[in-house]
């Protein structure tokens, strides 16, 4: 993959988005490339050329984003019609989807333009608010799917099928349907499984569910789930990638099923899948030689 245009969209809200941005576009533009920066970080910097954002992914060959997780899924749904590869560069201290550090985003980017780099197509997520007469299309989702009680004062019901067949009624403060990509997000807290994002699949997580026999489900990915709220009281909440809400009255249904549109990330060029899971988790400690020696992630050895 040949890259000759990059574009840039930034967190504005962290404080050192529009140094890096400047600093990377003017590493970028030295190099031959052309540069297109988001309208909002543009104008932070003082560039009169800044584009739509809804307009950028078509512009460019890579797009790279920096923020947090949160950014991405933003920009992910954004782009959910193209094929642009994502770079995410972490401007904060937590994030599974950002995966190249600012310390080495330099050296990381001189790989990718290079054609050192892979990159995976990450499963997404299509779902639908049907209620009374109306269909309301809710969108794409990378992370998850996520119908909780709102401020409600008690639990909510929801009765969940699978392609068409009951499966149960979680009595629960509500239900998480996520990705392997959101498998490390809400669910994993809700205390759901770490799942591969090769394996493209799809998690039925109950949060806090009134009967402890109720576990999280690993279902297939051509499944298609529909949940009916029921409650008494008026209304539940349902978020998508924890940033988009819409509110779900009794009786309504939600349905879920894999979407045709996938994102496509650029993997870190210096650490794999595992490495980014033993950090971001904490599990620490170096893999040991069989002589007994600590080994570190370069192969370096230590008694």
């Amino acid at each position: 993959m040949c890259i000759k245009k990059v574009g840039i969209i930034a967190n504005i809200a962290k404080e050192k988005s529009p140094a890096c941005t400047a600093s990377l576009r003017d590493w970028l533009l030295a190099r031959g490339l052309v540069v297109y920066l988001e309208e909002g970080i543009a104008a932070k910097i003082g560039a009169a050329d800044g584009v739509e954002r809804g307009k950028l992914g078509a512009l460019v060959d890579l797009l790279v984003v920096f923020g947090g997780d949160g950014t991405i899924l933003r920009t992910a749904r954004l782009f959910r019609d193209l094929d642009t590869p994502i770079v995410g560069i972490n401007l904060g201290a937590f994030g599974y989807l950002t995966e190249v550090n600012l310390g080495e985003m330099f050296r990381a980017m001189e790989l990718i333009l290079a054609g050192e780099f892979q990159i995976e197509k990450r499963m997404m997520l299509d779902v639908e608010i049907n209620g009374g007469e109306e269909t309301f299309r809710g969108g794409t989702v990378l992370n998850d799917v996520v119908v909780n009680r709102g401020n409600l004062s008690r639990i909510v019901e929801l009765e969940t099928a699978v392609d068409e067949r009951y499966l149960t009624t979680f009595k629960a403060d509500g239900l998480i349907i996520a990705t392997p990509t959101g498998s490390t997000a809400y669910s994993l807290a809700a205390g759901g499984p770490i799942v591969f994002p090769e394996l493209h699949s799809i998690i039925i997580n109950p949060i806090c569910p009134h009967t402890l026999t109720n576990r999280p489900i690993l279902l297939p990915e051509n499944a298609e789930i529909k949940v009916t709220l029921w409650t008494p009281e008026q209304g539940a909440t349902l978020t998508l990638d924890g940033q988009v809400s819409f509110t779900v009255k009794s009786g309504d249904t939600i349905s879920v099923r894999k979407s045709r549109h996938v994102t496509t990330l650029v993997s870190s060029p210096h650490r794999d899948y595992l490495e980014i899971l033993r950090t971001k988790l904490g599990w620490g400690g170096s893999p040991t030689g069989a002589a007994g020696k600590r080994r570190d992630a370069d192969g370096a050895e230590h008694p």
